[in-house]
């Protein structure tokens, strides 16, 4: 990532918007790198969520080992600390077995948290003004936590995510430590990154992405969406719990409760994907080095597009030349 990559273990990625074919372009393109996926979907973890998260199907499953998937149970919280802690020991153990791991979702977050420190090292830090800002952070919420921090560090604010609760605190441990902003600092950068990654995206027309979308979303439907919300309900899963706050689960708890007419909850449904894909793509083109791939310049063949995905590689170094 235009930095120094030696002696780094190298992370291939497939990220972008939801029902972007991220998985069918990510099994062969495994296949032919030597790759083990790692799922990197903050939904996709949860077991016995399966319909409503698109997991890969046991078959596909059956083509390339697949890690961070089915890890979690419904009822219990998933905070992205967590998700980084494990998703770098199994970076690690794919490392250390001589292959090469592959990031397949669409979680920016998942992503930022493996790409730079979860930390600002070499700076002052203070467990009691640590713990007094969480529990403000828990009383208060996280979008009043990144306003107070947007108020004494816009560009720090302006960076993190507000849902990025760990890193806006730190910061704002910073700043009450030093009085001085922690994006004056020197913050760190894709140089202190523990991989040499290499991000691939995959763009289609933006009508078409659409269309995908409300495709799959009638076809999460029909393969039993609503019965798998029942059924967790059934198994013990809260409503409130953070599981059940995804696309998908949400709205059809709406229904369930009355607050929607089915039709209602299909359309509220199909419209929230829509923008949650466009909060996708805009994370990602933030990624400066991540390599899109235009659906449409390959008049949409996917043979195409792994063939031109694993020239690229070549020239990287990722693949052996011919």
């Amino acid at each position: 990532m235009n930095t120094s990559t030696q002696n780094k273990p190298r992370v291939l990625g497939i990220v972008g918007a939801t029902a972007s074919a991220k998985t069918t372009l990510s099994l062969p393109l495994a296949q032919a790198l030597n790759c083990e996926i790692v799922c990197m979907d903050s939904m996709q973890i949860y077991r016995r969520m399966d319909i409503g998260t698109a997991k890969p199907t046991a078959d596909e499953r059956a083509l390339i080992p697949h890690h961070m998937l089915d890890i979690v149970e419904p009822t219990e919280p998933f905070s992205v600390a967590q998700y980084v802690e494990q998703a770098r020991a199994v970076i690690t153990d794919i490392v250390h077995r001589g292959r090469v791991p592959m990031l397949v979702g669409g979680t920016g977050l998942y992503l930022q948290g493996l790409t730079l420190p979860m930390d600002y090292g070499g700076l002052p830090s203070d467990p009691a003004i640590r713990k007094r800002l969480t529990e403000q952070a828990e009383r208060e919420g996280a979008a009043s936590m990144h306003a107070r921090l947007a108020a004494v560090d816009p560009p720090a604010a302006a960076r993190l995510h507000p849902n990025d609760q760990r890193r806006v605190i730190r910061a704002l441990e910073i700043y009450e430590l030093t009085g001085i902003p922690m994006s004056q600092h020197r913050t760190p950068t894709q140089a202190d990154a523990p991989y040499d990654f290499s991000l691939y995206a995959v763009d289609w027309p933006r009508a078409e992405l659409h269309a995908r979308i409300n495709q799959r979303v009638d076809q999460m439907l029909a393969n039993g969406l609503m019965q798998e919300v029942q059924a967790l309900l059934d198994s013990g899963v809260s409503e409130d719990a953070q599981s059940m706050q995804g696309l998908g689960y949400k709205e059809i708890l709406d229904w369930m409760g009355g607050n929607y007419s089915y039709e209602e909850a299909v359309r509220v449904l199909k419209r929230d994907t829509r923008h949650f894909a466009k909060r996708q793509l805009t994370w990602f083109r933030r990624e400066g080095e991540v390599t899109w791939v235009d659906k449409d310049n390959f008049d949409y063949d996917d043979s195409r597009i792994l063939s031109y995905m694993l020239s690229v590689c070549r020239e990287k170094g990722i693949l052996p030349a011919k």
